[in-house]
Parts: C-alpha cells; sequence; structure tokens
C-alpha cells in the first residue's frame, strides 16, 4: 500500500514517503496537533486479518511506548484508519550504520562510542523485558546526538502470538532506491540472527546480544561476522563457524575487544555475556584504556619530566623498603623489622600501601618499558597488573581497601583493587596526588600553578579545596593526605623559593590553610600520630595531634637516602597503621666505554647516580645528570673532562636541572 502525499492518518498529513521493506512502509508527516514532524510506519495488511493479533499489538505497542531512553526512537502513538494498521515514532535525521557501512569500517572511537550507546539501549529495554529480535545495521541509526535504536520490539509485535519467529518476517525496512533484492534481503537479515532463532526457538534477551556481537564486529571490521552463497551455506556458518578474529582484520584494535565480541557471538546463550550491562561496561572500559594512550604523551617534555622526575627508577629495578611501625614510638628504636620487597616489574615508581596494610600497590615498568599499575598482597610473592592502567600515574587506595583512584590522560579515574573496568570519576589536569577520605571524598593536585581541588568519589564536578597564598610565595598544592577527621588534611605548598616550601594543613569545611613546618617533599600520615616526610636527604617523622591539629615536640630522624624530589616535592613512601613503605636511591652507577662488540674499554668520572648522558660534538667531555645525595638528592648538571677525569658542576640551584644539550 502507497500513500500519497496529503493522506491523512488521524491527525497525521503524509508529507513523502522514506523507504519501504518486509515490514510495511515509512512516510514522513506532520503531527497537526503539536505541530511537529514524526515518521509513520503502516504495517503489512495480514496484521489487520486477525482480532488476537491486534489487540496483542496495541497491547504490547502500548509497553513499548513506555521505553523512554535517549537511544531509542520513541514510539509516540499506535493507530488504525479504513483497515490501516500504523504506528507514529520520533523522526530523525541522519544515516543509518547499514548506510555508513557501505565506506568502510567505523574508527575504533567511534565504534566503542555507538557500541557503549547500543548495549546501554539494550539494557534498558530488557530490563523492562523488551526484547529488539531484530538488531542489524539497517535498525540502528547514526544522528548528530549519538546511536538511536529504531523498531525496538516490532519484530516481537509482528509476530505471531505463538509459535517460532519467521525468519521472513523481519525482512528490513530498505529505503527506496537500495539494490537489494528479496533473497538478499531475507539473508541480510538473517546474518544477525542467533542460532536459536534460526532454530525456531523462543528469542531472549541474549539473542540480542549474539546480534549486538554482530553489528559490533561488522563496525569494527567493515565485514559481516557471517556470510554465505546462499541461506542454507549462510545459516551454516551461523550454526557451526567462528568469524575470524578482529585483529586479523583490524591489527590496532585492542585484544579485549575481541574477546567481547567473541563471547558476545557464543553459539550457546549460556556461554555468551549474560546481560547488555556487562557488555556495555566491559566496553567503556577498552574504550577509556584506548583513549589514555595517546594523550599521555601529549604533555610537553619539560612538565612531564618534572612531573616523574621523582618517579623514575635507576637503572638496575629498585627495591622497596618495608618497615613494622608502631605508631606509639618517637625514635628509630620504635621501628622493630624490616625487609625488602622486589616487585615483578624491571623497575617501580610510586607506592601505596592500602589503608590495612595488606597490599602494596605501585607503578611499573613491564619488559617493553610501559608503565601500568601493579598490586601485590604482602603476604605473596605475585603481583597482578591491573589492565587498563597504562600510562597512568598517582595511587589513592580508597579507605575500605577495595578501589584505587588514579591519574590517567588528565582524568581521575577509578578501578577495583582485583581488576575490572576503569571509571572516571572527573576531569584533573595532570594531577599531582591525592587522598580519599571515610567521607567519600578525594581531594587532589590537579596541576602546577593551581590549588587542590575536590570532588565525591563517586564522580561529578570538582570544585576548589585551597586557594594559593601569593602573598606567602605559593607556586602550587600538591600530594594532600586526610588526617582522621576526613575534613583536614595536610599538603605540600610549593613556594617560589625551595627553601620556603612547607606542609601546610588544609581544611574542606573553610578552604583555610596555614603551613606547619618546612619540608623538601609531601607528607604521609601515619597513623595515630606522626606526619612522615623527607628534608635533606632523610625521612623524617613527625609527631602531630590529629584533635588539635598541632605538631608534638621535633621531628626525628627515621632513615637515610628515601627517594624523593626537591623539584616535583614527591616521594616514594607510604604508610598503614602498622607499616611504612618507601624507595631507595640507587647511587651506584658509573660510566663505561665499551666497543661494538660490548666489551668494556675503561671508566669516565666517578661512581655516581648518573641519569642523563650527552657527548659534546668533539667528544672531548661529558655532560650528565647527577643526583647528589649530600645536597638532599638534589640533580644538577656536571661536566666531565673525558681525557682528565675530572667533573665541574654547572647547575648549583636547589630545583632540579636535568637532560642537559650540548
Amino acid at each position: 500500500m502507497t500513500l500519497a502525499a496529503g493522506t491523512r492518518l488521524g491527525p497525521y498529513e503524509i508529507v513523502s514517503s522514506l523507504g519501504a521493506g518486509g515490514m510495511g512502509e515509512v512516510y514522513r508527516a506532520r503531527d497537526s496537533r503539536l505541530e511537529r514532524i514524526v515518521a509513520i510506519k503502516v504495517l503489512p495488511q495480514h496484521l489487520s486479518d486477525s482480532m488476537e493479533v491486534r489487540q496483542r499489538f496495541e497491547r504490547e505497542a502500548k509497553t513499548i511506548s513506555q521505553l523512554s531512553h535517549p537511544h531509542i526512537c520513541a514510539l509516540y502513538d499506535v493507530g488504525s484508519q479504513d483497515g490501516v494498521e500504523y504506528l507514529v515514532m520520533e523522526y530523525l535525521e541522519g544515516e543509518t550504520l547499514s548506510e555508513r557501512l557501505v565506506k568502510g569500517p567505523l574508527p575504533l572511537e567511534q565504534a566503542l562510542r555507538a557500541g557503549v550507546e547500543i548495549a546501554d539501549a539494550l539494557d534498558r529495554a530488557h530490563r523492562q523485558g523488551i526484547v529488539h529480535r531484530d538488531l542489524k545495521p539497517g535498525n540502528v541509526m547514526l544522528t548528530k546526538s549519538g546511536v538511536k535504536l529504531l523498531d525496538f520490539g516490532l519484530a516481537k509485535l509482528v509476530s505471531p502470538p505463538s509459535g517460532p519467529i519467521s525468519g521472513l518476517s523481519m525482512m528490513p525496512t530498505t529505503p527506496r532506491g537500495s539494490n537489494l533484492t528479496a533473497e538478499g534481503t531475507i539473508l541480510g537479515t538473517f546474518q544477525y540472527m542467533a542460532p536459536e532463532q534460526l532454530e525456531g526457538k523462543e528469542a531472549d534477551t541474549r539473542t540480542d546480544i549474539f546480534a549486538f556481537g554482530a553489528v559490533l564486529y561488522e563496525m569494527v571490521a567493515g565485514k559481516k561476522a557471517f556470510s554465505g552463497g546462499s541461506q542454507a551455506s549462510l545459516i551454516s556458518s551461523i550454526m557451526s563457524s567462528d568469524p575470524p578474529s578482529i585483529g586479523t582484520l583490524q591489527p590496532m584494535s585492542p585484544p579485549a575487544l575481541d574477546r567481547v565480541i567473541r563471547t558476545c557471538l557464543a553459539k550457546d546463550p549460556e556461554d555468551r555475556w549474560q546481560s547488555a550491562h556487562d557488555v556495555g561496561r566491559e566496553l567503556k572500559w577498552i574504550a577509556e584504556g584506548s583513549a589514555a594512550v595517546a594523550p599521555a604523551f601529549a604533555v610537553s617534555r619539560r612538565r612531564s619530566r618534572e612531573r616523574v622526575a621523582w618517579l623514575l627508577a635507576a637503572v638496575a629495578a629498585a627495591a622497596v623498603l618495608v618497615l613494622l611501625w608502631r605508631g606509639r614510638a618517637a625514635t628509630p628504636q620504635g621501628l622493630p623489622a624490616s625487609f625488602s620487597v622486589v616487585p615483578p616489574a624491571r623497575s617501580i615508581n610510586q607506592i601505596q600501601l592500602s589503608p590495612d596494610g595488606s597490599r602494596l600497590a605501585f607503578i611499573g615498568e613491564d619488559s617493553e618499558g610501559r608503565t601500568w599499575i601493579w598490586v601485590r598482597p604482602l603476604d605473596s610473592l605475585d603481583a597482578r597488573r591491573l589492565e587498563g592502567t597504562r600510562a597512568s600515574n598517582g595511587l589513592i587506595w580508597s579507605p575500605d581497601n577495595r578501589s584505587i583512584a588514579f591519574f590517567q590522560a588528565g582524568r581521575l579515574r577509578k578501578v577495583d583493587a582485583d581488576g575490572g573496568a576503569i571509571q572516571t570519576i572527573c576531569e584533573s589536569g595532570s594531577g599531582f596526588g591525592g587522598s580519599w577520605s571515610k567521607k567519600g571524598q578525594i581531594v587532589f593536585g590537579s596541576d602546577f600553578g593551581a590549588g587542590l581541588m575536590v570532588v565525591p568519589a563517586s564522580g561529578g564536578a570538582p570544585s576548589p579545596a585551597t586557594a594559593l597564598d601569593h602573598a606567602r610565595g605559593d607556586a602550587s598544592h600538591a600530594y594532600p593526605a586526610f588526617l582522621p577527621d576526613g575534613t583536614h588534611f595536610v599538603f605540600v605548598a610549593r613556594n617560589v623559593d625551595p627553601e620556603k616550601t612547607v606542609i601546610a594543613l588544609g581544611d574542606l569545611s573553610s578552604r583555610e590553610t596555614r603551613p606547619l613546618f618546612r619540608s623538601d617533599s609531601a607528607a604521609v600520615w601515619a597513623p595515630p600520630r606522626y606526619l612522615m616526610f623527607a628534608r635533606e636527604g632523610a625521612l623524617f617523622a613527625q609527631a602531630f595531634d590529629p584533635k588539635s591539629l598541632r605538631t608534638v615536640g621535633e621531628s626525628r630522624t627515621l632513615a637515610r637516602n628515601i627517594r624523593y624530589s626537591t623539584d616535583a616535592n614527591g616521594i616514594a613512601l607510604s604508610a598503614s597503621e602498622n607499616m611504612l613503605v618507601y624507595s631507595l636511591w640507587q647511587h651506584e652507577h658509573r660510566l663505561a666505554w665499551v666497543d661494538r662488540k660490548g666489551r668494556e674499554q675503561g671508566t669516565v668520572g666517578q661512581v655516581a647516580d648518573y641519569e642523563a648522558v650527552e657527548f659534546s660534538p668533539d667528544g672531548r667531555r661529558v655532560a650528565a645528570s647527577i643526583r647528589d645525595p649530600s645536597r638532599g638528592q638534589n640533580l644538577d648538571v656536571w661536566v666531565l673532562d673525558v681525557a682528565r677525569g675530572n667533573a665541574t658542576r654547572v647547575t648549583t640551584e636547589r630545583s632540579d636541572e636535568f637532560d642537559p644539550v650540548w
């Protein structure tokens, strides 16, 4: 049945035809009551032949009309006029996914974003007991506001009241001008059917998940997951074959995406993802991990070098020293035992004990030089790498020991300490330390030249926690640590004059701050009454009353050669109620001449902590950045005379100087 322009169906006036297919014809129409453009689908004649079908159609249409979701095309109305059954739907502008795929696969970022939106829409419908049954690219519209699923539940509406669903009744709506034949159209529908549908079994939510896997495969690979020269061969492929790995078609796609798609396409519904929510969560995790890699290197070398200067391990893998800590002791005699932990990574950077002292989280390099977050129980020799945390920095344990927050690609994120999906909390800037209170708030350093910010751990927009005191000489605030009340916190107030950098006290309720004592590094709270910090190359403990918020007595030295930076003020130190963990500098390095076969021919300079080496153009001198433990681990540039073997200091500032270039 073809309707001419001007034909009225109730209050709707037909404007033009949009397309036709096995489920009827679609028209652009005007709603005369609300003065808006709508889409009207005129359904096949056979729906009017049975009173039972019409009643069921109207009943289920009412159910679907209640399905409100930003990524589902809304069903506005259902009507009947002169034997014509019709649906009134939201009018959308854009192109169908099938039209877009003619141009080739979607970029990975766009495919993942669309996949997350489709999964979210499916999850909403499934929770309301509605199964699509006909998910395919032709029923996915790409609009400026994102994906829109079409014909949601329509396959169920037009199916017989009982018995198996018919493939012939599920022919898609095809735009006019399409070259698809009737046979090709049926095959196009079959290509997204789950095995149980082809066997005539009742469809459920997992049937939609199979179809979703086929759609997702096609978005990424640019070709259908299943194909065949005939209906029989196509059905055989779906029932017994697996499509080629995504990685063989798109080598740059994440391996985790191939796992997600293969689980969707499992032949047995029991082996698939059991909910669209789970699929969407996995896709979000993959999308966030994929987006995090490239932007992490976009920071300028200088700023990046300042941020991680104190974190870089020496040539050899660094060991972490763990001290059993008795908080009531104020002297080194209060440290009755210690042991070293060598993590399963080439080098380690930041370290954080869980609040209960049972696990150690650290950022370490793998054998290929890539950094990840690792978690190791202290009663085990094994550490677990947390997927999706590549190129991250900052480690913030939750008070319940279950989650870890961290900075990645300019965002504050969190992950379960046992691994899982990555969740974004807020935009964060570069990220300079943070602390998670029992009240569910995270206070963090956002960037150089800025005060601290605070945000709910559940997510939201961050707000200022401190403001720079320019009269005092504040350059930036960083590395906060909550005190037991969850309102007050200590942080490092970096000064324009490094000699005046202090540990300060902050208050979330008032945003007021006051200096406590001078320090070269951030401070760590060690229950029940100590602040740990570094100064002049040593680790100190300062007694502090968390009730009066005042220091008590003089600070005491605990250890020397502690790893920290006078430039960025970070410190490789963490504490729980009964334990301290920190990393030491590796100073015993030497520069050696070797020939092209690797045989040592001699040495240059003395044993020292070298971080960068650069020959002069004439080969007579070597410029190097060297860390000096006698000057509070300060990093300076030196020039070594190759022939004479003597060295001359070039820079003397309290801040770090590095990466010399002739």
